[in-house]
């Protein structure tokens, strides 16, 4: 009897332990968020840009974490921004012009219900731009933004002192008003970038500067209006997008597609309740916008360069 209940015990213990790993294992797959290899003729991966463009580095990680996927053919942005800071979204841009032309995938970018100045931005990095005729997009420009509260410290009595190394050091402090010397400098920043920005449209959209003059003065255009003046492909939506991915690789119109809309929790932090905290965030902003602080401390009206709607 004790023999049959020490061999029971030593079974259980081993179906516990098989558990234990099993779960341990699944834990280490979902940490990584490695992608489950069930298309073995490949798949296009989804990429989403949703909202302001404040950073890079968590969609670069993204793309690259998909680049190690062989059965990764192709890829598709999905856009819905009204733009953003201007290096970040030079950044994105590159980021997928090279995917295209140094990595060999098919790139195809899809704007959803707004893809403009910054976002627009990043779509010239894709093979061809689909958007819906509602779709807002263009806002083709460059801005800065600088606050002022020379007045407002006067009013509560305080002043802040200054010590520079040369005239113009301080240029753009919402403790001074802006000097003309000061707004001709940082104009010249602002058309240099945009500068920039109209290079990158006439090379990618092969727009000549006669065409381009009709969207370079920062307007907002629908999708309809947009590919009339060059700036888009075709009309389509997500779907569209992706069967046009997979037939550029080879994949058919109707291709497996994987979809990874941010880094999962890990374990550890369901546990010490970080992510718990971080989905009720998430739930938060949803619901009330004004409640959640803007991601990476960005928000309009902090100074800074930008690729925006205003």
């Amino acid at each position: 009897m004790r023999t049959r209940s020490l061999l029971w015990g030593i079974a259980a213990a081993a179906a516990g332990f098989a558990l234990l790993g099993t779960l341990l294992l699944a834990m280490i797959v979902v940490a990584r968020g490695e992608p489950v290899r069930l298309w073995p003729r490949g798949a296009i991966a989804v990429v989403p840009l949703r909202g302001l463009i404040a950073e890079d580095a968590a969609l670069i990680r993204q793309l690259r974490h998909y680049k190690r996927d062989r059965s990764i053919k192709g890829f598709v942005i999905y856009i819905d921004s009204p733009g953003g800071a201007v290096a970040p979204s030079q950044s994105l841009y590159h980021e997928f012009r090279k995917t295209r032309e140094e990595d060999g995938y098919p790139v195809v970018a899809v704007i959803g219900s707004v893809g403009a100045s910054g976002a627009y931005y990043v779509a010239l990095g894709a093979d061809s731009v689909f958007a819906m005729p509602g779709s807002l997009t263009g806002s083709v420009g460059a801005l800065m933004e600088l606050p002022n509260a020379e007045r407002l410290l006067g009013k509560v009595g305080l002043s802040v002192q200054v010590v520079k190394s040369a005239e113009h050091k301080d240029a753009g402090s919402p403790f001074r008003k802006l000097e003309e010397g000061d707004r001709l400098i940082l104009q010249g920043v602002v058309d240099e970038v945009y500068r920039q920005f109209l290079d990158v449209v006439a090379e990618e959209r092969g727009l000549g500067d006669a065409a381009l003059s009709e969207v370079a003065d920062g307007r907002v255009l629908t999708g309809r209006r947009a590919l009339e003046l060059g700036l888009i492909d075709a009309e389509g939506n997500l779907a569209d997008a992706i069967a046009a991915a997979g037939r550029m690789a080879g994949l058919g119109p109707d291709p497996a597609v994987v979809v990874r809309e941010e880094r999962r929790p890990r374990w550890w932090e369901w546990l010490t309740g970080k992510a718990t905290a971080q989905a009720l965030m998430t739930w938060l902003k949803e619901i009330q916008p004004d409640l959640v602080p803007w991601r990476e401390g960005w928000r309009p009206g902090t100074p800074g360069l930008y690729y925006v709607l205003p």
